[in-house]
C-alpha cells in the first residue's frame, strides 16, 4: 500500500491555502501521509469520485467552489449538518464500510470565531451579511449557540426573509442602504459574503460607518481571508471592537476535516506559528 492522502477539489483551485494548512498539521504529528490541491471541473466530478472509490489511499477531500452543491450526487450519505446547510464542504471515507461521507466543517469553522460569545451570554443578536452558503453555514451555527436574534441584510430581501424562515430564526431584514436598525446594539456582525475579498467590491461605506452603533464588546468576524487584514477587519478594530478574520474560520473547519480524514485531532497549539506561514510573515 502506498502513502495516504486527502486532497482539496475544485475550479480553480490554485488559490487554497488547505494543502499548506494539512500538510504542516502532519508534519507536527509524525503523520506519513500528505495532503493535495486536485483541479475538477465541473464535468469531471462524476469520474473523480468512480476513480476514488477505487484507490484505497484516497481518505477524502476538501470541497470548495462550485462543487458543494453537487457533490453531494456522488456519495453514500450526507450527516445532519450538511443536509440543513444544503452544502457540503468535506467528503472522507467511513472506515469501518469504506462508504463516503459528506459533511459541512464550515459550520465547525463559524463556531469557533462565535461560541466564546454567544455561549456566555444569556441573549445574543447578531447582524449577518449575504444570503449565500456561507450564510447558511452562519445560520445553522447560530441555531446552535445561543443567538436569539439574527438580522440579515443583503440584496435579495425576500431570500433573507426565506432563510429567517427556513432556520426558525427571530429577526427582521435590510438592504445595505439602510443599515442603522440592523448594527445598533448588536453582540455579532459576521461578514459572509465576498465583500472586501481581493478582486472583489470593497465592503460598503455604511458598514465600515455602521460600527459605531455596535455594542463596544461586540465581536466582528469576517469571513474572507484574502487579504486577511480586510476593510472591515481593520476599522473593526480601530473601532476597539473584537475582530477576527477569516483565518480563524479557515482553521477551524479545517480541523474537523483533518480529524476525518487522518484519525487524528490536529495540534492547534501551533495556530500562531501557522498563521505566519500563511500569512507570509
Amino acid at each position: 500500500m502506498g502513502r495516504l492522502y486527502a486532497e482539496v477539489i475544485g475550479d480553480p483551485i490554485t488559490h487554497s491555502k488547505s494543502p499548506m494548512i494539512h500538510n504542516f498539521w502532519l508534519e507536527k504529528l509524525g503523520i506519513d501521509a500528505e495532503y493535495r490541491a486536485c483541479h475538477v471541473r465541473p464535468d469531471e466530478l462524476a469520474d473523480y469520485f468512480a476513480r476514488k472509490r477505487e484507490d484505497p489511499e484516497w481518505r477524502g477531500c476538501n470541497v470548495t467552489m462550485p462543487h458543494k452543491h453537487a457533490v453531494g450526487g456522488h456519495l453514500d450519505s450526507i450527516l445532519g449538518p450538511a443536509q440543513k446547510v444544503g452544502a457540503v464542504n468535506c467528503v472522507y471515507v467511513c472506515p469501518t464500510d469504506g462508504h463516503f461521507v459528506g459533511e459541512n466543517s464550515d459550520v465547525d469553522g463559524v463556531l469557533e470565531c462565535i461560541v466564546a460569545l454567544c455561549f456566555q451570554r444569556p441573549s445574543c443578536i447578531t447582524c449577518l451579511l449575504g444570503t449565500g452558503g456561507a450564510s447558511r453555514a452562519a445560520l445553522h451555527a447560530l441555531t446552535i449557540s445561543s443567538a436569539t436574534e439574527v438580522r440579515i441584510v443583503a440584496r435579495d430581501l425576500e431570500r433573507a426573509k426565506a432563510l429567517l424562515d427556513e432556520f426558525g430564526m427571530i429577526g427582521f431584514v435590510s438592504n445595505f442602504d439602510d443599515l442603522s436598525a440592523a448594527l445598533t446594539g448588536i453582540d455579532t456582525l459576521i461578514n459572509a459574503t465576498s465583500l472586501g475579498m481581493k478582486g472583489q467590491p470593497k465592503m460598503p461605506d455604511p458598514v465600515i460607518d455602521g460600527l459605531a452603533g455596535l455594542r463596544d464588546d461586540a465581536i466582528v468576524f469576517d469571513m474572507v481571508y484574502s487579504p486577511v487584514e480586510t476593510a472591515l477587519v481593520v476599522a473593526a478594530r480601530r473601532a476597539g471592537l473584537n475582530a477576527i478574520d477569516g483565518l480563524t474560520m479557515l482553521l477551524g473547519q479545517a480541523d474537523l476535516a483533518f480529524a476525518l480524514f487522518f484519525g487524528a485531532p490536529p495540534p492547534r497549539q501551533h495556530d500562531a506559528e501557522l498563521r505566519m506561514l500563511l500569512t507570509g510573515q
